[in-house]
């Protein structure tokens, strides 16, 4: 009697099904320029805006001593382009948001939650791509920053560190930015929904130094998470001694962001749509 040995059915490959689902990204960030725009397009707009309207009155503000005019453009300059590089990782964390909302609401998740792929990878896909758009962005950023006169004074490890913070905040607000869109009800919701993380940088050290703030916008600015970060980033590029407190603090923000994100957009995910 013949023995009929049936081959095993291919199951998840979760590292081959995450770089599909990276490509998927990557692809889909061409066929839809619009959002790739929109994630270069505003912080290069608020970076323009805040140095040649406001820069040469808020410089002196930022630099004492430095006169008002092109001198404090110049110094204001300098002090905005950390937040400014954060306002393009949350630009594209947003994105991020809005692709998953698309997935959900269209009917491609659940589809996917029916297939041999890993169920991490459906969402860590887009994550590490917007991941790689963040940091793009970033580059577009300062490369604008540099030929408007500004100069960093970072060095090589400092320029790794300060590549690899951004990667750790993008990372950290994909995930947060993935479970708000899966949470949304249509993706107008989820394009809206991720806006308030457009405000913290302005309660926050990005624009004005915190100690310029009253008192109670002041304790809210210190103990929120972007101003850590920018500190950081502000600290990298002007090559100067790391404050450990600050790093630390703004190195667990992004870990403890990243993990409620995480978290979030999982149990959405295995949760029947309806």
């Amino acid at each position: 009697m013949t023995t009929l040995t049936l081959a095993p059915t291919a199951g998840p490959r979760p590292l081959a099904d995450t770089l599909t689902m990276l490509r998927r990204n990557l692809l889909r960030a061409r066929r839809y320029p619009a959002l790739t725009s929109f994630t270069i397009g505003i912080p290069v707009v608020l970076l323009l805006l805040f140095v040649f309207v406001f820069g040469g009155a808020l410089g002196a503000g930022v630099a004492p001593g430095v006169a008002p005019g092109a001198d404090g453009r110049a110094a204001y300059l300098d002090y905005i382009t950390p937040a400014i590089l954060l306002f393009a990782v949350v630009g594209a964390a947003q994105s991020v948001a809005i692709t998953a909302a698309m997935d959900a609401t269209g009917g491609i998740m659940a589809r996917f939650k029916t297939m041999a792929i890993s169920s991490g990878s459906v969402l860590g896909g887009p994550v590490l791509g917007t991941v790689i758009q963040a940091v793009l962005a970033g580059a577009v950023v300062l490369g604008l920053a540099v030929a408007l006169g500004y100069r960093p004074r970072a060095g090589v490890l400092d320029w790794w560190a300060l590549a690899g913070l951004i990667a750790l905040a993008a990372f950290a607000l994909s995930w947060l930015c993935v479970a708000m869109g899966l949470a949304a009800k249509s993706v107008e919701t989820a394009s809206n929904t991720p806006m308030i993380l457009t405000a913290l940088p302005f309660l926050g050290s990005g624009f004005v130094p915190v100690e310029t703030m009253p008192a109670g916008v002041r304790a809210f600015a210190e103990y929120q998470p972007f101003t850590p970060i920018i500190e950081t980033a502000r600290t990298l590029l002007a090559g100067t001694a790391l404050d450990a407190a600050t790093t630390v603090q703004a190195v667990a923000w992004c870990v403890l962001i990243a993990g409620v994100g995480y978290g979030w957009s999982r149990s959405l995910y295995r949760r029947e749509r309806r």
